[in-house]
């Protein structure tokens, strides 16, 4: 009788049980989100420290060159992580970075307000838009891709208008100086750190000038607040995506949104609010690139929308949502930054790095799905 009750009920010993199964330590480490990105990242600095180690892409100054390429890629990919994590697309990215610029412009040097001004409305104008793109997917029910596409043209076309109605040109200078004094514009275009770099230049750890006016001067002033937001966005989006309640709610409405409403998920918000967080850090990006140049062009943030889903992509994200890391999607915007900047150094093609884009996506869609199939069991 005890025999049939255990046959009835199933396996008794835990062992047997798929759904409890232990998993190998090789087998663990395959399906974590950030394996392809830190393959991808030993990979691509292995080869150009033995083709461009001693072209000065590993000095200070060429180590800062890629450090603020790759940071405007991580600014960008950390919001289309979270994203993708929660089962949506935004397309409008780049188009909200020159519209975002364009803003700034337009409100603190043709305008003549302050800068801080110009800068807290924007945020709030872009995160607006980001809500509502958001609203339109959740409560149409249409693919995020065909909305932010929309959104793209739609961001782009008043960046070219707007500009050319009000001062003629779809470039506008003066925003250096319009910022000059300004509480608000060195949180983002200014720098920190400034005392260390000295100190380490003092010790020899780093190089300084040799001639001119700044002789004796560390060759690298500062850590960019670029960096900084960089960073910063990048451990506050792996805090939130792997360790707070909200987080496991990102996962759940991009793994399986219907599934989620019925334990209680709040999926339309969470799509919104991380609709609102892309267009967010795309308005840093934005603000410390017009803080850089000290002007705003209505061209600025062409194509970004695509290299940041390719970061993303590249650090280990399934275009299917419900799986993905900040931390690898960070890594993934390292590899373009040295990437980029390692062509340069090492005297090849600039054009090629398209070439690579596309090879390195094609690699890491299906290092990507071969995952998924490990997860899902599929065939």
């Amino acid at each position: 009788m005890t025999d049939q009750i255990q046959s009835a009920t199933g396996p008794q010993n835990d062992n047997d049980d798929e759904r409890v199964k232990a998993m190998g330590g090789v087998r663990r480490w395959l399906i974590r989100p950030e394996l392809g990105g830190i393959v991808g990242t030993i990979a691509v600095f292995t080869f150009f420290l033995i083709f461009a180690g001693d072209s000065g892409m590993f000095n200070a100054q060429g180590i800062m060159n890629w450090s603020l390429v790759s940071a405007q890629f991580m600014i960008i990919a950390v919001g289309a992580c979270m994203l993708m994590v929660a089962g949506e697309f935004d397309l409008s990215v780049g188009s909200m970075i020159g519209f975002a610029g364009m803003s700034i412009a337009l409100m603190g040097v043709t305008m003549g307000w302050p800068i801080w001004i110009a800068i807290l409305l924007t945020f709030a104008l872009c995160i607006a838009i980001g809500a509502v793109n958001g609203i339109i997917v959740v409560k149409t029910g249409l693919p995020s891709f065909i909305v932010t596409l929309a959104f793209l043209f739609i961001l782009r076309g008043f960046t070219i208008f707007v500009p050319q109605v009000v001062e003629r040109r779809t470039i506008i200078g003066g925003i250096d100086t319009a910022a000059e004094g300004d509480w608000l514009a060195p949180l983002f275009g200014g720098e920190v750190l400034g005392f260390l770099f000295q100190w380490l230049s003092d010790i020899g750890l780093i190089e300084v000038f040799s001639r001119g006016n700044r002789a004796g001067q560390p060759v690298i002033d500062g850590l960019p607040m670029l960096i900084v937001w960089a960073i910063g966005l990048m451990i506050v989006g792996q805090f939130v995506l792997t360790r707070t309640r909200f987080g496991n709610w990102i996962f759940a409405a991009g793994g399986d949104a219907q599934a989620a409403r019925y334990v209680g998920v709040p999926v339309e918000r969470v799509k919104i609010t991380m609709f609102m967080f892309t267009a967010f850090c795309a308005t840093v990006f934005a603000t410390s690139q017009v803080m850089e140049f000290g002007s705003a062009g209505a061209d600025r943030g062409l194509l970004k929308e695509f290299e940041a889903i390719i970061a993303v992509v590249i650090g280990g994200a399934l275009l299917t949502g419900g799986y993905g890391s900040v931390v690898g999607a960070a890594l993934g915007a390292l590899i373009f930054g040295v990437v980029q900047q390692g062509l340069f150094f090492a005297g090849v093609e600039s054009s090629l790095f398209r070439v690579f884009l596309g090879v390195i996506l094609l690699f890491a869609v299906i290092l990507n799905t071969y995952i998924r199939r490990i997860i899902t069991g599929e065939r």
